[in-house]
C-alpha cells in the first residue's frame, strides 16, 4: 500500500510538474505573443514613420529636382551664352590670328625675297672675289689693280689738271702718279707697289723656318721697292724730295709697320713714305686744302678790286639816294603848300553857303547894302 501511495505521490508531483511546466510554457507564450504585439506595433509604428519619412524624402527630392531643373535651365542659359560670347571672340581672334598670320606670312615672304637676293648677292661676291683672287695671283694684274686704287682716290680728291698718270720724268722713268705742287714747286711722287706673293707666303707658312723664309722674302721685296723709288723717282728740281709709295691693302700695311719697324725706318731715310688707301685719301685731301688755298691767294688781287668797285657802287647809291630824300623833302613842302590852299579854298566855300541873299531882283532898292565877298587872300 505505502508503495502505491508513494507511485501516486510520485504521480501526482509528475503531473504537477508537468502542469507547472505547461503553466510556464503558456505564460512563456503568452509573454511571446505580446512581444511579438509589442514588436508588430513597433514595426507598424516604424513603418509609419518610415512611409512618413519616405513621403516626406519623396517631396524633398521632387522639391530639389524643380530646383535641379531651373537651375540646370539657368546653366544651360549661362552655358550657351557663355559658349555664344566665347565662339564670337574665339572667332574675332581667329579672323585676327589669321590677319596677323597672313601679314607675317607677307613679311616674312618679303624678308626671304630679301635673304635671296643677298644670297644672290653674296653669290656673285664669291663669284668676284674668286675672280679678285685669280686677278692677284698675276703679276701684272695685281699692279694694274694697285695702280687703278691709287688712281680712283686721287681722281676723287684732286681736280683735273693737278695730277697726270703715267708722266715721262727726264730720266725715262715712268712713275704711276705725279702730283702738281702750288707755288712751282717740283711734284709729287706717287707709286703703287703690291708685294702680296711673300706676304700670302708668311701668312700660309706653318713651321717657324717657313715664317722666316716668307719674312726674308717679304723685308726683301719692300726693300727693293723702297730703293727702286728712291733711285727712280727723287729727282731734283723736278720732282719733290719725298716720294708715297702706295700700298693698296691696310693688312699689309698694318704688318709692315707691326713687324717690320726697320723697313719702315729706312723708307723714311730714303725719303719714301709708306701710305695705304686710308693714308693716302687722307693726303690728298690736305692737297688739296693747300691748292685751294693758293687759289684763293691768286686771286686775293682780283677780290680787293671787286671790293673797291663794290664800294665805289655804295657811294653813287648813297648819292642817288640823297638826292631823292631832297626831292621828297620838296615835293613835301610843294604838298603842305597845296593842301594850305585847299583849306582855304574850303574855308572860303563855308562861308559863302552860309551867306543869305534877298529875293529882289533887279528892282531892289537903291542904296541898300548888298553883301560882298572877301577876295581870297
Amino acid at each position: 500500500m505505502v508503495s502505491a501511495g508513494m507511485a501516486l505521490a510520485a504521480a501526482g508531483l509528475v503531473a504537477l510538474a508537468l502542469i507547472v511546466l505547461a503553466w510556464r510554457k503558456a505564460a512563456a507564450r503568452a509573454a511571446n505573443e505580446a512581444a511579438a504585439g509589442e514588436r508588430a506595433r513597433e514595426a507598424e509604428a516604424r513603418m509609419a514613420e518610415l512611409v512618413a519619412s519616405q513621403n516626406e524624402l519623396t517631396g524633398r527630392v521632387q522639391t530639389m529636382a524643380e530646383v535641379l531643373s531651373n537651375r540646370q535651365g539657368d546653366l544651360m542659359r549661362a552655358v550657351n551664352e557663355r559658349l555664344e560670347s566665347m565662339s564670337g571672340r574665339i572667332g574675332q581672334s581667329i579672323e585676327q590670328t589669321t590677319k596677323n598670320t597672313q601679314e607675317s606670312l607677307g613679311h616674312l615672304k618679303e624678308r626671304l625675297a630679301v635673304i635671296d637676293q643677298a644670297q644672290s648677292n653674296i653669290t656673285q661676291l664669291s663669284s668676284q672675289v674668286v675672280e679678285l683672287q685669280h686677278i692677284l695671283a698675276d703679276k701684272q694684274t695685281r699692279g694694274a689693280f694697285g695702280e687703278g686704287r691709287m688712281q680712283a682716290i686721287v681722281k676723287d680728291g684732286l681736280p683735273k689738271g693737278a695730277y697726270r698718270f703715267q708722266p715721262e720724268l727726264s730720266n725715262k722713268t715712268r712713275p704711276d702718279c705725279l702730283i702738281a705742287m702750288p707755288n712751282d714747286s717740283p711734284d709729287l711722287v706717287i707709286d703703287a707697289k703690291f708685294p702680296l706673293e711673300a706676304w700670302n707666303a708668311m701668312r700660309a707658312a706653318e713651321t717657324d723656318e717657313a715664317v722666316k723664309v716668307a719674312q726674308r722674302r717679304f723685308r726683301t721685296d719692300v726693300d727693293t721697292h723702297i730703293k727702286a723709288i728712291a733711285e727712280k723717282y727723287l729727282l731734283a728740281g723736278e720732282t719733290q724730295d719725298t716720294a708715297f709709295m702706295f700700298v693698296p691693302s691696310e693688312s699689309i700695311f698694318a704688318d709692315i709697320h707691326e713687324n717690320f719697324e726697320p723697313l719702315v725706318q729706312k723708307a723714311h731715310r730714303a725719303r719714301v713714305v709708306i701710305v695705304s688707301p686710308s693714308l693716302l685719301m687722307l693726303s690728298i685731301q690736305v692737297i688739296q686744302s693747300v691748292l685751294k688755298d693758293v687759289r684763293m691767294r691768286e686771286q686775293a688781287h682780283l677780290i680787293q678790286g671787286e671790293i673797291v668797285r663794290l664800294m665805289e657802287d655804295v657811294g653813287r647809291l648813297d648819292e642817288r639816294v640823297r638826292k631823292l630824300a631832297s626831292h621828297f623833302n620838296m615835293t613835301q613842302k610843294d604838298v603842305e603848300e597845296i593842301l594850305i590852299s585847299t583849306r582855304k579854298v574850303t574855308s572860303r566855300g563855308g562861308r559863302i553857303a552860309e551867306l543869305e541873299f534877298d529875293d529882289g531882283g533887279p528892282g531892289e532898292v537903291a542904296g541898300e547894302e548888298q553883301p560882298r565877298l572877301k577876295a581870297v587872300e
